[in-house]
């Protein structure tokens, strides 16, 4: 089975990072509603490319993660967050998550983080589960933060040092 190939975003890949995005849509992971035409573009001014970092199987993009600042903040600079993580159906099982997991570990280092932290449903097994396996820890939770299909659902908050 190929390893995926990690790289930067590029602004050409909009449209296929949107793409994946509303085909991965699931209240498993997400607390907004499933997206609707006319679709918004995936890069934004808060969202630029070279804040993501995407993963490729035959040359087709099947995952992304996204590196951002929690915060405008001098005194938060030394933390990266998660805050956007998808992996195409097709590709899960394969290695792609984790790829991503530790490229992001590795690019928060090399911008000089010393912290990268993320939030994940409580609800959200795998995920918690494939980042607990990769050093991350709970850190907080906030109980019945979200209401979801009917069920009130925890925010865990989760982070590790770098």
């Amino acid at each position: 089975m190929p390893e995926p190939n990690i790289r930067v975003a590029r602004l050409g890949d909009d449209g296929e990072l949107s793409a994946l995005d509303r085909a991965t849509w699931s209240t498993l992971h997400a607390v907004t509603p499933a997206p609707e035409p006319p679709y918004a573009p995936f890069f934004d001014e808060r969202h630029r490319p070279h804040d993501h970092l995407v993963a490729e199987l035959d040359g087709r993009v099947v995952g992304y993660i996204r590196l951002t600042h929690p915060t405008p903040l001098a005194a938060n600079a030394h933390v990266l967050a998660i805050q956007g993580f998808a992996v195409a159906e097709q590709a899960r099982g394969r290695g792609v998550g984790r790829a991503l997991i530790r490229a992001a570990v590795e690019e928060a280092r090399r911008r000089g983080a010393r912290r990268l932290t993320l939030r994940v449903l409580g609800h959200n097994t795998p995920a918690r589960t494939l980042y607990a396996s990769e050093g991350f820890a709970v850190e907080g939770v906030l109980p019945g933060e979200f209401r979801l299909d009917g069920e009130y659902v925890d925010d865990v908050l989760m982070g590790r040092r770098l």
